[in-house]
């Protein structure tokens, strides 16, 4: 960022749009949870109450076409999110370093206001600890919104302290080592969401998190991104 002014103007953006978006998000799940329950209730009558996403049995979606239709929408609809959250941030970012970190921070934002909303909205999570399906591609991923909510947090952190740097004397720059880690901390984590994607694909609901994969690959992360920070800042 050239000065504390544009800096001010970006970081406003993305929490508004962050925000913003989190609240329509949190309002189609709710409309799609209105409209669901009775079909769930019917083909899976042993779904804890609590959740709130029901997962339906393969062989219930397949036997029903509109339900294929909504499905592949409802992809669709997980694919445009990103590319929104890559809009903004293309908007945003006048370098690709400044694109990334405008990025993985609207993407903070808005979980944590997804999540903040449903809360107000329906009384949904009732704890952090409330298991959540998270996403559908390539596979289902899911886990206690604890864990992506942490994950969120460190995308804020890690996004405004590089736009914080950028256009500055010493901006934030990652080694290929940097990167390396970093993207191996990611792949931890991904691998601790989708650790039970097969319980989910038969219609369960997974009972055991991964907690010890998904804190290996935030620490990884967080630590390479850390010491490349500190380090060019010393």
């Amino acid at each position: 960022m050239r000065h504390s002014l544009t800096l001010k103007r970006a970081v406003l953006a993305i929490v508004l749009f962050g925000v913003s978006f989190g609240y329509v998000e949190a309002a189609v799940v709710v409309y799609l949870r209105e409209l669901s329950q009775p079909l769930a209730k019917r083909l899976n009558p042993g779904r804890p109450p609590e959740n709130l996403f029901p997962i339906l049995p393969p062989a219930a979606l397949k036997e029903s076409p509109p339900l294929w239709k909504t499905l592949k929408i409802e992809i669709g609809r997980e694919a445009a999110t990103m590319v929104m959250l890559a809009a903004v941030a293309l908007s945003v970012g006048q370098s690709g370093t400044e694109f990334l970190a405008s990025f993985v921070m609207a993407f903070g934002v808005w979980d944590i206001a997804f999540y903040g909303f449903l809360k107000v909205f329906i009384g949904w999570p009732a704890s952090l600890l409330t298991w959540d399906l998270l996403f559908l591609l390539p596979v289902p991923w899911a886990g206690p919104v604890l864990a992506p909510v942490i994950v969120s947090v460190s995308m804020i952190a890690a996004g405004f302290l590089v736009l914080r740097r950028a256009g500055g004397d010493r901006p934030a720059h990652l080694n290929r080592l940097h990167w390396l880690v970093v993207l191996l901390g990611g792949a931890l984590i991904v691998l601790s969401f989708t650790w039970n994607f097969r319980t989910l694909l038969a219609g369960g609901v997974p009972q055991h998190f991964n907690w010890t994969l998904f804190a290996l690959g935030e620490a990884l992360g967080m630590g390479a991104f850390l010491h490349a920070f500190v380090a060019q800042g010393s």
